[in-house]
């Protein structure tokens, strides 16, 4: 080569360059190929798989997913569907915007946890209370996977909006559709939702109290407000609540255990139970129900573990008597040293004349221990003076743990598991729970946010004005605020700070069963009396409410039959739980009819309304001597016997009604004997108001207690809960049809683990469409409603084979 000419010499070596570029740029160009091949693999590998929505009988959506953020989107997306219009009427309140879109002196129409204040209050509370610092912590407090289903969740509602908007919406969306509240979301929306929940049972309960404190001024409201407002520890409506029952292997038979969950619920607006199975192969498989707006399952069950929840009668809040410095309404003392009121302006959109949008104002205080709130509606010694201010402290301000509780259950694998979770967690806000799984252990608590005040501090640390509060409220704490050694305690075990340790909250676990109808902790079960714990968790020793006493006679029946099986346990279960039974019919009846019906005609004066009359009781007497006790359609005699009972507790003081007072000795067999003082009046005005109604002595309930659906109006079964009805359907104010502002039974499940695996039936009786209650969402909206007045429990479909075989299966598949 070295011989040869140095032109031949450059032409080789030239094509040598070439040929060795040539390899490079067919290697770089192969190279190029293989990454455009792999970044398209992992492109597909990344994106999100397809979302899967299974919809059996009665439209209840199973959402089947690969993670977390597909779930939640296909959540968001099944609940646009069927409550579109109650979602973003929520969402606008959560964002403190109903001022703006429906008024500042309105409403909300339905009733919630977070009740119906003036939507101006509602607006300064949810913007002072649920801001973007409360959002941010609430976000860091929750697990990723939680997270990304609240991501998921807000994508699948919006595009849910969007398909509805070109052209797919059904009759429920149609009705507010276009309006400019319905808008599309973010996750922090939700965050907000979870919010208004966990407060419910304490800020919640006062918020115009708490947004129109002002230095010397009085809270809005009515003269009465606050000793109702005392008895209901969540919401407005009286019968509030729920029944729970949960049997372990004594009771079964067998292995296994069973539970009934039968929460006494909201039949419309946001806080409205939505009923879904929730899916993602090898990590959890869950169905149940939980709000709207919420992206897992509250109350519900597993393959492994079955629970529900009843209002728990803990305060959630504590009250702090703040003394002023003298001249300085907006500065307290403590330990005699002067410390300024933290204030805040808070800003609200209202809308002008012309449109245009425009803001107000308010500035809004604190003090370490919390919020100002003026009780002066009530006494002006409880509203914000010269000298004395409220503090209110509500122990789950800061409890950012409630949902991911209910996150981690939906996954737990064993009670025990369950249990461990709700020890380290203490997170349920106002509620306790009820639990079963295949051990045959039955599991009660009251584990949840409760002010670490014992006793003897609440002694130690009252003042004259806590004095007189307790004569409203006698658990509620409230603590002298002049002294730093008044807050509640610190605890090294607590969860969170100020709070009790889980040595020091109620719990249970029991081979036969426990049970809890909204009473307190106490009686779980009557045979193991839960005593010794804080007055704050809502008292021991204390009569039981009707409903209570006919549910743990329930309990102790079904418990002593032993039928061999959970499953046959089960059965007569839905079958009890049903029953429609007055309780002070039950008990009382044949007394009190004795007392009435002496004289055939009782004389009744004269009143402001009516004037002195003799009523013929004859027919009246002998109807209620043949009722059967129960509130159906062969209930004749049933809205009379209600009318009777509500004339004789309205006019015999409780204290004069019964020859047996209440005992603790024995707390499901008092008070009894009825005396005789009043009776007979009662009957006879009771007699005399059906008269003035033109309504027959023979009346059954069902025959006003009806509900509109697509299916034409129905009868719903049951009664009001001061009569004592284990199955509830009342108004709380006694009138009738029922509807979305109806508090009664909303979700049933009775489930069962055996030899034979799970078993689940359940009942929505207000349905999964929002207007499934108000007539507007045609037979297929109605048909959870029939089958619940048909008293017909659908076997749940929970396996894929059982979904697979159900007759109503429709499949949706999405791509998110």
């Amino acid at each position: 080569m070295r011989n040869e000419p140095t032109s031949a010499r450059n032409a080789q070596a030239g094509r040598q360059r070439a040929g060795r570029l040539s390899a490079v740029l067919r290697a770089a160009i192969a190279g190029a190929v293989l990454l455009w091949i792999a970044i398209k693999s992992l492109h597909a590998f990344a994106a999100p798989l397809p979302v899967e929505i299974r919809r059996t009988t009665d439209g209840i959506p199973h959402i089947k997913a690969a993670d977390w953020r597909g779930l939640g989107y296909g959540i968001g997306y099944a609940q646009g569907q069927d409550a579109l219009c109650t979602l973003a009427e929520a969402f606008t309140t959560y964002e403190g915007l109903r001022s703006f879109h429906f008024g500042p002196e309105n409403r909300p129409t339905r009733e919630s946890t977070f009740g119906r204040s003036r939507n101006l209050d509602l607006d300064f509370f949810f913007k002072a209370f649920a801001d973007d610092a409360m959002v941010a912590r609430y976000r860091a407090a929750q697990p990723a996977e939680l997270n990304a289903a609240v991501d998921g969740f807000a994508a699948g509602y919006n595009r849910q909006l969007r398909e509805a908007r070109i052209g797919h919406a059904s009759a429920s969306q149609q009705l507010c559709l276009h309006e400019a509240w319905v808008h599309d979301i973010a996750p922090e929306d939700l965050y907000r939702r979870f919010y208004a929940a966990q407060v419910a049972a304490g800020y919640a309960r006062f918020i115009p109290e708490i947004v129109n404190a002002q230095p010397g001024g009085a809270a809005q409201a009515g003269t009465a407000w606050l000793s109702s407002r005392l008895a209901h520890r969540v919401g407005d409506q009286d019968g509030l609540g729920s029944n729970m029952m949960a049997f372990g292997r004594q009771a079964t038979g067998e292995g296994g255990g069973v539970l009934l969950g039968n929460p006494h619920w909201y039949w419309g607006g946001p806080d409205r139970f939505y009923q879904m199975q929730l899916t993602i192969p090898g990590k959890v498989n869950v169905a149940g129900v939980a709000f709207l707006g919420v992206p897992l399952v509250m109350i519900g069950f597993n393959a492994h573990v079955a629970w529900s929840n009843t209002v728990s009668t803990a305060r959630r809040f504590g009250l702090f008597d703040l003394s002023l410095a003298e001249g300085r309404p907006t500065d307290y003392l403590v330990d005699g040293a002067a410390q300024p009121l933290q204030s805040r302006e808070v800003q609200v959109t209202l809308k002008g004349e012309a449109g245009q949008a425009r803001t107000l104002s308010r500035r809004l205080y604190r003090s370490a221990q919390g919020p100002i709130v003026d009780l002066g509606a009530q006494n002006a010694a409880f509203g914000w003076s010269a000298t004395h201010a409220l503090a209110i402290r509500d122990a789950n301000a800061e409890n950012f743990r409630a949902f991911r509780t209910f996150w981690a259950w939906n996954q737990a694998a064993s009670l025990d598991e369950f249990i461990a979770i709700q020890r380290s967690e203490l997170a349920l806000p106002w509620v306790n729970t009820a639990a079963v799984d295949r051990s045959g252990r039955a599991w009660y608590a009251d584990f949840g946010p409760v002010p670490n005040v014992p006793d003897a501090l609440r002694e130690r640390c009252s003042t004259p004005l806590a004095q007189g509060f307790a004569q409203l409220d006698a658990f509620t704490p409230f603590l002298d605020g002049s002294r730093a050694e008044c807050n509640w305690q610190a605890d090294a075990a607590a969860v969170q700070p100020g709070t009790l340790p889980a040595r020091s909250l109620p719990s249970l676990l029991r081979s036969d069963q426990v049970a809890n109808m909204n009473d307190s902790y106490w009686l779980a079960n009557p045979a193991q009396p839960l005593q010794g714990f804080a007055r704050a968790l809502g008292g021991e020793q204390q009569a039981l409410s009707l409903r209570a006493r006919q549910g743990h006679a329930m309990a102790q029946r079904l418990a002593a039959m032993r039928p061999g099986s959970a499953r046959a346990l089960a059965a007569e279960l839905r079958e009890a739980a049903l029953g429609a039974q007055a309780e002070s019919a039950l008990r009382f009846k044949a007394e009190l009819l004795h007392h009435a019906c002496a004289q055939p005609k009782v004389n009744l004066p004269a009143t402001e309304a009516s004037p002195a009359a003799q009523v013929d009781v004859t027919a009246a007497c002998t109807l209620l001597a043949s009722w059967s006790g129960r509130a159906d359609e062969q209930g004749h005699g049933s809205l009379l016997w209600e009318l009777f009972w509500a004339q004789w507790l309205h006019a015999v003081p409780a204290e004069a009604r019964f020859e047996v007072p209440f005992s603790a000795a024995a707390p499901l067999d008092t008070p009894r004997g009825p005396r005789a003082e009043g009776v007979a009046q009662a009957l006879a005005a009771a007699v005399q108001a059906m008269a003035a109604q033109g309504t027959a002595l023979s009346a059954t309930t069902t025959s006003r207690r009806l509900v509109q659906t697509g299916a034409g109006p129905l009868p719903v079964y049951g009664g009001c809960d001061d009569v004592g009805y284990f199955t509830t359907a009342c108004n709380d104010d006694g009138s009738d049809p029922l509807g979305p502002n109806t508090s009664a039974n909303s979700y049933l499940q009775v489930v069962s683990y055996g030899p034979r695996g799970l078993q689940a039936h359940t009942l929505l009786a207000h349905g999964q469409d929002e207007q499934a209650v108000s007539g507007g969402a045609g037979l297929a909206g109605a048909a959870p409603v029939q089958r619940y007045v048909r008293r017909d429990w659908l076997a749940f479909p929970f396996t894929e084979a059982e979904i697979a075989r159900d007759p109503a299966l429709t499949r949706t598949v999405l791509s998110p």
